[in-house]
């Protein structure tokens, strides 16, 4: 009882420190919220106003923003720690690796997960999204983002003791992205035909349980190749 209750403060304390470091460094929350922005605004403005042709490109457009938008910060998810000597702590700690990693990529999805999810409805007013496609916008970016955060986190952890890692995190990451990519889309699709996207969502679901079960292990794997 008394490990559990250990665990758990540890997990805690990682998650409030992350979070706590962000809300002073607010840069890392509100960078890619404005960068998903512009991307969906920027459509409209390069395709045409043309209601018909955003609805129909709507979809791919909000999660490819998203997907993008989700890897600009990325790169200083373990970046921060290796500087100032928190991840070597981190390794020799007593507590499990797996358990310490999650809680930082946990606090990343609060970070750009949940405002992406939160405006991209708003967003989707401009791209003309179609009204009976907003619940599935809403539930493949509820169920997708905690992927790219967990998946991302694993490209993170790679390159975290390269001097300029980014693109190389970049060609990592994006393979492992497009699978959601595609079933998330093809879902909000669906839902603009009326027609049942439930085998979507229950793919999407079962790679975010796949991604937590094994993601932190992998996570755990790539820091102490990364740092030894």
């Amino acid at each position: 009882m008394q490990k559990n209750m250990s665990y758990s403060r540890a997990f805690l304390a990682v998650l409030l420190r992350d979070l706590h470091v962000a809300v002073r460094h607010r840069n890392d929350i509100f960078n890619p919220l404005l960068f998903f922005i512009l991307v969906i605004v920027l459509f409209p403005l390069a395709i045409g106003p043309e209601p018909q042709t955003l609805s129909k490109i709507a979809p791919g457009c909000i999660w490819v923003a998203a997907l993008l938008s989700s890897m600009l910060s990325l790169e200083r998810l373990f970046k921060a720690d290796h500087l100032d000597g928190s991840l070597e702590q981190m390794l020799l700690s007593p507590h499990p690796l797996t358990l310490l990693v999650s809680a930082k990529v946990i606090a990343h999805w609060i970070l750009t997960g949940i405002p992406l999810i939160i405006i991209a409805p708003l967003l989707a007013l401009l791209l003309h999204l179609e009204p009976q496609s907003y619940s599935a916008l809403f539930i493949t970016l509820a169920l997708g983002t905690p992927i790219l955060s967990l998946l991302g986190a694993i490209g993170a952890a790679l390159t975290v003791g390269l001097p300029k890692g980014g693109v190389l995190l970049s060609l990592l990451i994006l393979p492992l992205y497009i699978p959601v990519l595609i079933f998330s889309t093809s879902a909000i699709d669906a839902a603009s035909m009326n027609l049942v996207y439930n085998g979507q969502l229950a793919i999407i679901g079962a790679m975010l349980i796949t991604s937590l079960i094994l993601a932190p292990f992998a996570i755990g794997a790539s820091l102490r190749v990364s740092i030894n």
